[in-house]
């Protein structure tokens, strides 16, 4: 019975995309520990087969950044491409997450939702910070029309 239970509350969860690293550029050295960079970081859509999202931000390095314990900048950029044929997997909901990831050790988060602009045929992808008591209005918005693949 307590399998079940951790099933259905598994299976509860949203499903979000793991992001893989593409590549970093450093910005700003650091004596001890890793120096600031930028990194850009490519995920699938868990949703919406043939979208990939390209997800460039800043990452905190230093003694802190090493050791998970500094904040990270708020800004970050997005840009999602068709890849194949768009499917849809299950029925979309606007606002739906895509990708989270914490930016901070407790507070903050960098996330992707996705909407569907049903008049003009297009999904639209929202990267954002937020933090518990204060968010951030810096955001970046990229948009795909969904079209026929051309085999």
């Amino acid at each position: 019975m307590f399998k079940g239970i951790v099933a259905a509350a598994l299976l509860a969860l949203p499903v979000l995309a793991s992001a893989e690293e593409i590549g970093q550029v450093s910005t700003v050295f650091k004596i001890v520990g890793p120096n600031d960079r930028i990194v850009v970081e490519a995920f699938d859509d868990p949703k919406v087969e043939g979208v990939t999202c390209y997800l460039s931000r800043a990452k905190t390095g230093g003694l802190k950044g090493g050791l998970g314990l500094a904040e990270d900048r708020a800004e970050a950029s997005i840009a999602c491409r068709q890849v194949g044929p768009i499917r849809f997997k299950e029925q979309l909901k606007d606002g739906d997450e895509v990708f989270k990831e914490r930016t901070s050790l407790v507070f903050k988060t960098m996330q992707v939702v996705r909407f569907l602009d049903k008049k003009r045929n297009t999904l639209v992808y929202l990267v954002y910070s937020d933090r518990v008591i204060e968010g951030s209005p810096q955001n970046a918005v990229t948009a795909i029309p969904i079209l026929p693949w051309a085999q």
